[in-house]
């Protein structure tokens, strides 16, 4: 199957597709990733293993493919495809990948997608390992849906990027939900993680509040499992523009308010453009008072207009002549004939 097929775009034919996509959609508040948890081409039992306890700590949230998959390898160009194809399947946003070799035994490969594509990698030798039944009643203590505590220790998770790598990837994976508080009795394991030289060493406590005759509780640690012994192998770190798109926050705030302000004294101030009025033609509430001499103007204009009209009218009728004398209009043609006739 060829990469650009796994990657075309999906065109829903039901209202039920249609809401699984816009589920997937990007959202302004991401949900939890989901991990999916496969095998490679050769597992040993010991990766195995390790993966069941993953599964485990997860819950719900993650994806457990048992098949072997020999043509997944994300650090090889073009192995990518069907690891791509597999979490845009499961909806997945992390993954770990179990794979065996006589070069790197017991080997680990953590990574994270973004858009469909993978974006960075970190891979991980399994030196020594406990498994979670290993530690009896306190491996249970964990359930489904709590957050663990992490704790750091070491100057490389700050100055290595390899360190830097694992410290993001294991936030990502084990986080849990993103919740506004936490409730104290809701705490009940920590993840300690210590960089030595080239390994990292994973352990896991069960929290345990004992009475203190306070407030605030005694706590008390129990080692539950798993416990990991990993060694830093080959990475690759995202692309620097996919890095870059995957870094944008939404912008969660109110709309910045233009020509808005506050002020002490007044409080909100808001300030208006108004364009450029004609005074002179607007239709303004003229007084009741002047109605009178309105209408008396009126009058006089009536009477105005009308000798006007009565001066213009005599002055078409007559006509002067050079010494001052009117003489009488002339009649036409027809008019004469008429009194021809008569006559």
């Amino acid at each position: 199957m060829q990469a650009a097929e796994l990657q075309r775009k999906l065109k829903p034919r039901s209202k039920r597709a249609r809401r699984i996509l816009e589920k997937r959609e990007p959202k302004l508040v991401e949900d939890i990733k989901k991990a999916l948890l496969l095998h490679g081409g050769n597992v040993s039992q010991v990766t195995k293993d390790v993966l069941s306890d993953f599964r485990k700590l997860k819950g719900v949230d993650a994806q457990l493919f048992t098949r072997r998959n020999a043509d997944v390898r994300p650090f090889e160009p073009g192995g990518e495809a069907s690891l791509e194809f597999f979490a845009d399947k499961a909806d997945c946003g992390v993954f770990c990948l179990a794979s065996h070799s006589k070069k790197r035994p017991h080997n680990l490969t953590l990574g994270r997608f973004f858009d469909r594509r993978l974006l960075d990698l970190l891979e991980l030798g399994v030196e020594k390992f406990r498994p979670l039944k290993a530690f009896g009643a306190a491996g249970t203590a964990v359930q489904a849906g709590n957050k663990p505590c992490f704790v750091f220790v070491g100057e490389q998770f700050d100055n290595v990027p390899e360190f830097k790598l694992a410290k993001s990837l294991l936030l990502d994976m084990f986080r849990g939900r993103l919740v506004d508080g936490i409730n104290l009795k809701g705490i009940t394991n920590v993840m300690f993680v210590t960089a030595l030289d080239r390994v990292l060493l994973l352990r896991q406590y069960a929290v345990a509040m004992k009475k203190s005759g306070t407030k605030i509780p005694r706590v008390e640690l129990r080692e539950m499992g798993p416990a990991l012994d990993l060694a830093l192998r080959r990475y690759r770190a995202a692309a620097p523009d996919l890095e870059k798109e995957a870094l944008k926050l939404p912008k969660l705030g109110k709309k910045k308010e233009k020509n808005v302000s506050a002020d002490l004294l007044d409080g909100k101030v808001g300030r208006i453009y108004m364009p450029k009025q004609d005074v002179g033609g607007i239709a303004l509430h003229k007084m009741k008072g002047l109605k009178r001499k309105r209408q008396a103007a009126a009058a006089d204009g009536r009477a105005a207009s009308a000798d006007t009209r009565a001066v213009s009218a005599d002055a078409r009728s007559e006509a002067l002549v050079p010494d001052g004398r009117t003489k009488p209009r002339k009649k036409s043609k027809l008019a004469a004939a008429v009194a021809a006739a008569v006559e």
